[in-house]
C-alpha cells in the first residue's frame, strides 16, 4: 500500500521557519514568534482550501440549481509510487460538495437542518471533519470567501442590525435586477491534479445563471475563478484570482481568508472552520504576505492588502451568537490608489473620534492640524452603538446578520511604522512585494467603538483576509496572485493552551 508523503518541510527547516523567528513587538518589545496557523506560508504538498458563498447578509438565501449548498473544499495527501511518482489523494469527493439542504449528510455523526442557512453552516462542519490534519491543535483549511452585493429590498431576506424587518422601497445604494437578483453563484470545480511535478486545481463560476461558460468569459457577465498551483516538494502554493462584476452583479467580492478552527469567524454566527489555530490578539501578532496585483478592477475596487474581522459586544464583552448586541469589528488598509480619503475636516461624520499613533499620542479629529485625514477611508458606528461621539456615519444595516463596525485606512506614512503602505501605488499594479504588517499594534491603536466606562475588548482577530469588493461597477476586472500568507504570534502564546484559542 503505497505511503503518505509528509506534506511538509523536513524537520530541521520546520524549526528554522516556526521557532526561530525574531520579531519586535508593540512598545518595542521582541521576541521568538511561531506561526499560528496550520499550513505556514502555504508551503504544505498536501492542500487543504474550502470555498463559501454569501448572500448580501452573509447569509444562503437560496441555493443555485444544480450546485448543491454553497460550501466545498479540495482536501488532499500525495501518495508515493516510488521514484518519485505520486497520486493526489483526495478526501472530498464531488458527491460531498454537490450535497444540498434536501440531502442528508453521510454516517450518523450529523445533524441535517431542513433550512438553507443552517444546513450552509452544518456543512462547513462536515467539510471540516473529512478535511482535518490531526496536529495539536487540529486545523481544516484555508477559505475562498464569494459574495454577492445584489440587495432585493422587497425580499425581507436581510436584518436590520441583527433585527428581523419586512420588505422595504428599493434604494438606490443597493443595487438589484429584480427577483432572484441575490442569488448564490454556479461553482464548477477542477480538484487537484499532478502533472509531471506540479499540482494544480480551482474554481471557477459565474452568477449569470444562464450562460456557458465553456464558451466564453466575456460579454457582460460575471466571472470569478481561483486557482491553486506548486511545485512538488519546493516553495509554496500560489493562488491566482479573477473577478468580473457585470450589469446584473456589479457589487462582488472575493477574498482568500484564514479563519479560526472553532467558533465564529468575521461576520459569520456560525461555528466556523479555518486555519488558524491559535487565535492572533492585539498587540503582538504578524501577518506576512506576498501580493501580486495584475489588474485593478477599477476606481470603485476596494482591494484590501489586509482585511481583519472580529466580534464583541459594545461593552467589550464576547461574542455569544446574539445577533441584537454581538457587533462584527472590521478593519481594511485599501491600496487602490484611486480610493479616496472620505475622512476631511469637513466631513468629520466620516472620520474616527481620534486617531492614536504608534507612540501613544492621541490627537482628535478636530486638531485639524495634526489629525491624519488622508489616513482614513471612512469609518462608520454600529447600529446599536448608543453613545457613539456625534457627528457620525452609521454603517450599513443590512449586510452583516448583526451591526457591524468599519475602519478603512489608506496608505499614508502614520502607517508605516507597522510596516504598511506609505504612498498611493504601494504594493498595487507593477509592485508586487512581500509585506511583514505588525497587525497587532496598528488594530491595537485603531480606535473602535465601546460603551462609557465598559472594560476596554480583548481585541481577537478570528479572521484575516486579503481580496477585493468592487462596488458598483459594471464590466471592471480583478487580478491579483497571494502566496506565502502566514499568520505569527509570540510563541509565549502557544503554552497557554486552549485560552488562546478562545473565541
Amino acid at each position: 500500500m503505497p505511503g503518505y508523503v509528509s506534506a511538509v518541510l523536513p524537520l530541521v527547516t520546520i524549526f528554522v521557519l516556526f521557532l526561530n523567528v525574531r520579531c519586535e513587538g508593540q512598545n518595542g518589545q521582541s521576541g521568538v514568534y511561531i506561526s499560528a496557523v496550520g499550513d505556514p506560508g502555504m508551503r504544505r504538498d498536501g492542500l487543504r482550501v474550502a470555498w463559501e458563498a454569501w448572500n448580501f447578509c452573509n447569509e444562503v438565501g437560496e441555493e443555485a440549481p444544480h450546485m448543491g449548498s454553497p460550501r466545498g473544499a479540495d482536501c488532499f495527501d500525495l501518495a508515493s509510487n516510488g521514484d518519485a511518482n505520486y497520486t493526489v489523494v483526495h478526501h472530498v469527493s464531488e458527491a460531498d460538495n454537490k450535497l444540498s439542504y434536501t440531502d442528508s449528510f453521510p454516517g450518523n455523526n450529523y445533524t441535517n437542518p431542513n433550512n438553507v442557512d443552517l444546513y450552509a453552516a452544518a456543512k462547513e462542519i462536515y467539510l471540516g471533519e473529512k478535511c482535518e490534519v490531526k496536529d495539536n491543535p487540529p486545523w481544516q483549511f484555508w477559505m475562498v470567501m464569494l459574495k454577492n452585493g445584489n440587495l432585493d429590498t422587497t425580499a425581507a431576506l436581510c436584518p436590520k442590525d441583527g433585527a428581523k424587518v419586512g420588505p422595504f422601497n428599493p434604494e438606490s445604494r443597493f443595487p438589484c435586477f429584480g427577483k432572484g437578483c441575490m442569488n448564490q453563484p454556479l461553482v464548477y470545480h477542477n480538484f487537484t491534479s499532478i502533472k509531471g511535478n506540479k499540482l494544480k486545481g480551482g474554481i471557477s463560476g459565474s452568477y449569470d445563471l444562464d450562460v456557458d461558460l465553456s464558451q466564453s468569459v466575456g460579454g457582460d457577465i460575471s466571472y470569478y475563478s481561483v486557482t491553486w498551483e506548486k511545485e512538488v516538494g519546493q516553495g509554496g502554493w500560489s493562488f491566482h484570482h479573477i473577478l468580473k462584476t457585470s450589469k446584473k452583479y456589479p457589487w462582488l467580492m472575493l477574498y482568500l481568508r484564514s479563519d479560526a478552527t472553532l467558533g465564529f469567524s468575521g461576520g459569520y454566527h456560525y461555528d466556523t472552520r479555518g486555519m488558524t489555530r491559535t487565535i492572533p490578539e492585539s498587540p503582538n501578532f504578524k501577518v506576512r504576505i506576498t501580493v501580486d496585483v495584475r489588474q485593478g478592477g477599477g476606481k470603485n475596487s476596494q482591494f484590501y492588502l489586509l482585511d481583519m474581522g472580529s466580534c464583541w459586544k459594545n461593552s467589550g464583552h464576547s461574542c455569544d451568537g446574539d445577533v441584537l448586541t454581538d457587533v462584527t469589528r472590521y478593519s481594511e488598509m485599501i491600496i487602490n490608489p484611486e480610493t479616496e480619503a472620505w475622512c476631511r475636516p469637513d466631513r468629520l461624520y466620516e472620520c474616527p473620534p481620534y486617531h492614536t499613533f504608534k507612540n501613544g499620542t492621541r490627537v482628535s479629529r478636530n486638531d485639524t492640524a495634526n489629525f491624519p485625514y488622508d489616513a482614513y477611508h471612512v469609518y462608520c458606528s454600529p447600529g446599536n452603538a448608543k453613545h457613539a461621539e456625534q457627528p457620525t456615519t452609521y454603517c450599513d444595516p443590512y449586510s452583516n446578520p448583526q451591526p457591524q463596525e468599519i475602519m478603512q485606512i489608506l496608505p499614508h506614512p502614520v502607517w508605516g511604522e507597522y510596516g504598511y503602505p506609505t504612498k498611493k501605488g504601494d504594493g498595487w499594479i507593477g509592485d508586487p512585494r512581500t509585506w511583514e504588517l505588525d497587525v497587532g499594534g496598528l488594530s491595537h491603536n485603531l480606535y473602535f467603538y465601546q460603551d462609557p466606562g465598559t472594560t476596554p475588548a480583548r481585541r481577537r482577530w478570528t479572521s484575516l483576509d486579503v481580496g477585493t469588493e468592487i462596488y458598483v461597477s459594471n464590466n471592471e476586472l480583478a487580478e491579483w496572485i497571494l502566496s506565502d500568507f502566514d499568520i505569527l504570534v509570540p510563541a509565549i502564546s502557544s503554552e497557554h493552551g486552549d485560552s488562546t484559542r478562545l473565541i
